[in-house]
């Protein structure tokens, strides 16, 4: 099979590395242009594109779809299908309609569930306990078209939104090989989603990080993990953001005004609503390095009836 790869971040790699492999062929690859990153602003490739460059594939960055240019060269190559994973952009119609197996999605969710462009943070924001992937022939909408193929897994007690995309994108890497083996042996029935079942996951913002603390202490804790890495989730503390990096639901509950912020053998412990409690198992304070919670304790000395809160610092 003859195909053209579309895919930006790490969640890409895997499908990317296992279609290099017989009986596929990729002809070309198209990821995000280069942007600067991290501190120092040094400007860094997407991983997709340093992994296909590595495999000695052919790499085109086009910012976006309406030159020309763009159209004329997708349509030079003839591809039997159009794999496309995490590229971070819409597909357009032409596009669409180029190859004659259709585009094909690899979507970290069980669809309808989840569509929108974070699927993993808000099913364990939400605190799901089963996710997935989803291989589906994508159309106008968004990420309404038809299932091809899915594969289950268990969201764990310890996952986070790092872990839980590294587990999918290797499950999705098969998924979407047997997708297009079977696509091209007429095996695949595809099957329209049932729209009353579908749930949104928008592009994370920053403020989506900040705690809530009327919310019960499992809900927090979701969101510590669901928001790991970015925004991640943050309160403040004596004028300073406090970033929470770990954290669980305390065996105890803690009868006291939300966000009330307590020692309890050596380690601090959050309230939250509905009188239950989070213990800060590892945090950060602004413009210093991250420390267990019990180091955080030993270094600002709580005074009685402290508080965290949500307020700019």
């Amino acid at each position: 099979m003859r195909l053209i790869f579309c895919g930006t971040p790490q969640f890409a790699v895997p499908t990317l590395l296992r279609l290099t492999r017989a009986p596929f062929q990729i002809e070309l690859v198209l990821t995000n242009p280069d942007e600067p990153s991290g501190r120092g602003h040094a400007v860094k490739a997407p991983p997709v594109k340093r992994a296909a460059l590595d495999a000695g594939l052919v790499v085109f960055q086009p910012r976006r779809f309406k030159e020309p240019f763009t159209r004329a060269l997708l349509s030079h190559y003839r591809p039997d299908a159009i794999v496309v994973v995490a590229y971070g952009h819409i597909i357009p119609g032409w596009m669409i309609e180029l190859p004659r197996f259709g585009c094909i999605n690899l979507h970290a969710s069980l669809l309808p569930k989840y569509r929108g462009a974070a699927p993993v943070p808000w099913a364990i924001v939400r605190g799901e306990r089963v996710t997935g992937v989803t291989t589906m022939r994508i159309d106008p909408g968004l990420d309404t078209g038809d299932i091809l193929m899915q594969h289950e897994t268990e969201i764990g007690p310890a996952d986070t939104t790092e872990t839980l995309l590294e587990r999918l994108g290797v499950a999705g890497a098969g998924l979407m090989a047997e997708t297009l083996l079977e696509l091209s042996q007429g095996q695949i029935r595809p099957r329209k989603q049932d729209d009353s079942h579908a749930t949104l996951a928008p592009m994370l913002k920053k403020e989506d990080g900040r705690i809530d603390w009327s919310l019960s202490a499992a809900e927090v804790e979701h969101r510590v993990r669901g928001l790991r890495p970015w925004p991640g989730a943050y309160t403040s503390f004596r004028g300073k953001w406090l970033h929470i990096w770990r954290a669980s639901v305390a065996s105890e509950p803690l009868e006291a005004e939300p966000g009330t912020l307590i020692a309890r053998a050596g380690k601090p412990i959050a309230a939250c609503g509905h009188d239950s409690a989070l213990e800060l198992a590892e945090v950060q304070i602004e413009g210093k390095r991250r420390v267990s919670g019990s180091d955080f304790l030993n270094g600002v000395r709580l005074r009685p009836g402290e508080k965290l809160d949500t307020t700019t610092a």
